[in-house]
């Protein structure tokens, strides 16, 4: 049985979007014991709603507060220590559960993760994986958001990190591996990515070398690594321009009747072009490096997203995606030297 502890307060609707999806996963997946972690008063209604309250594979967690989208991160392990976040971190710790998945906080989520359950052996920081579409497949970023600012040891992590995720999502070994920089000569960039250049270039890994901005798209890499200050930007971006894209063609399609006709003849081709990039398919983002399985889904997350950001974080424990990533760290020296894992240490 695989245990996945789910934070019910997590997220912009949560609980009821929150119970919804997880029941959805409950009966879709025999194998997992869910662990409902959140204010027994706030959820107990919804549980009653979708006929789960006794349900035998379910289990409740009571934590009295929840950290709100708009405290600091740090809240989660200074101000309010019995948050939902925080329960589900704790039973991860203690090793009651063997995944959590959360919709809410991320911020407080990778901090609760980082300080209580540790990162895995010779790790210094933890990074976001998120699948992101391109013009022939789609990739991984990584890291798109828990480390703004980041060492060159922490990129040849991620790229470590990044590889193990692609084993899993795009079943191929070897991934191609590409360090998302301003141009593609060695020369360019950074220090931080100058110096993990040359680290990554010496390394028995599938490294294509600097990636831009604009190429990753058009699918040259499996995985573009950066520091998470770069890639939360490049996310956001991403987010606002197809927002801003949907906009335009709504715009343009209904300028006048015949256009309308166009857009109502075309409507099974728009939603199959929303649908390529629709991250709800793949339910969650997972923070790798943590000792333990980690999903984090967006605020917004619906019943479905939330479904399959629970299956995705059942499949990375069979899959052992951890066990690979320490192998990998070990068989390649990449491991973080004690002062640098001390760095971590007073970061956190």
């Amino acid at each position: 049985m695989i245990r996945i502890a789910v934070d019910a307060m997590g997220g912009d609707y949560a609980p009821a979007v929150v119970i919804e999806g997880l029941t959805a996963a409950l009966y879709d997946f025999p194998e997992y014991e869910l662990t409902i972690v959140g204010h027994q008063g706030k959820i107990s209604l919804y549980l009653e709603k979708f006929g789960i309250a006794d349900h035998p594979r379910i289990k409740l967690v009571h934590a009295e507060e929840t950290v709100e989208m708009h405290e600091p991160a740090t809240m989660a392990l200074r101000g309010k220590r019995n948050s939902s976040i925080t329960m589900c971190a704790k039973l991860l710790r203690d090793k009651k559960v063997d995944a959590v998945f959360s919709a809410g906080h991320t911020g407080a989520a990778v901090a609760a993760s980082t300080v209580l359950v540790r990162t895995l052996e010779g790790i210094q920081r933890p990074g976001i994986a998120t699948i992101m579409p391109g013009m022939y497949g789609k990739y991984i970023l990584m890291d798109s958001g828990a480390n703004p600012d980041c060492e060159p040891i922490n990129l040849v992590q991620f790229a470590l990190m990044g590889e193990a995720y692609a084993e899993f999502f795009f079943d191929m070994k070897e991934p191609r591996i590409g360090l998302l920089s301003v141009g593609e000569e060695d020369s360019k960039g950074n220090e931080l990515t100058k110096e993990a250049f040359k680290m990554l270039s010496s390394m028995p890994i599938n490294f294509v070398g600097n990636v831009e901005g604009n190429t990753i798209f058009e699918n040259i890499t499996e995985v573009v690594i950066c520091d998470g200050f770069v890639g939360n930007i490049l996310l956001k971006g991403c987010e606002g321009l197809a927002k801003s894209v949907m906009y335009w063609m709504k715009g343009v399609m209904t300028k006048n009747p015949v256009r309308m006709t166009g857009a109502m003849l075309a409507r099974n081709a728009f939603k199959d072009l929303k649908s390529f990039a629709d991250a709800e398919d793949i339910g969650g983002a997972p923070l790798l490096g943590i000792n333990g399985i980690v999903i984090i889904a967006h605020g917004s997350s619906s019943p479905r997203a939330v479904r399959n950001g629970i299956k995705v974080a059942g499949e990375f424990v069979k899959f052992g995606i951890n066990d690979k990533i320490i192998n990998r760290v070990k068989e390649t020296g990449a491991l973080a030297s004690p002062s640098e894992l001390d760095t971590a240490e007073k970061k956190n």
